[in-house]
């Protein structure tokens, strides 16, 4: 079992972002890695709604399912690595990947939930200049065909 200062080291020093909501999605973790992915510092943060990293377009969607979440108790994501946008601080779009886990009181109760997040924008960036060269690639193949027969 890992002591209170180990596990402090270990989130501390984590490349993700942890992030803590409680049940009303009011955040009451931010570790280090949450400031520089979403550029909020962790005053900034804490005690606010999740909506601080949500887009507009995205938040009711999100707020449905995490209602139904806290009321169940049970996360249909499970192990499944999430891919959302989000907003950094400075008003850009962010691509994150995230998994969760509910956290639950000595009784049982849901108490909150854990986001581990990544920021994946980079890879997303590239990734879709990947598939925009191929499609020009598979384009340009495709009229060379046809212009041959």
């Amino acid at each position: 079992m890992l002591s209170n200062p180990d596990l402090k080291q270990l989130v501390e020093g984590a490349a993700d972002a942890i992030v803590v909501c409680d049940a009303q999605g009011a955040m009451t973790f931010w570790n280090r890695s949450a400031e520089r992915i979403f550029g909020f510092t962790e005053a900034d943060a804490l005690g606010q709604s999740l909506d601080l990293i949500i887009p507009q377009r995205q938040r009711q969607r999100h707020w449905d399912g995490y209602q139904k979440t806290m009321d169940t108790g049970v996360t249909k994501y499970g192990a499944d690595l999430l891919r959302v946008p989000a907003l950094h601080q400075d008003g850009r779009t962010l691509s994150i990947a995230f998994t969760v886990s509910m956290l639950h009181l000595a009784d049982g109760k849901v108490s909150g939930i854990v986001a581990i997040v990544r920021d994946e924008s980079r890879r997303f960036a590239e990734d879709r200049e990947l598939r925009k060269r191929l499609a020009e690639l598979e384009s340009r193949a495709g009229t060379a065909t046809a212009a041959s027969h």
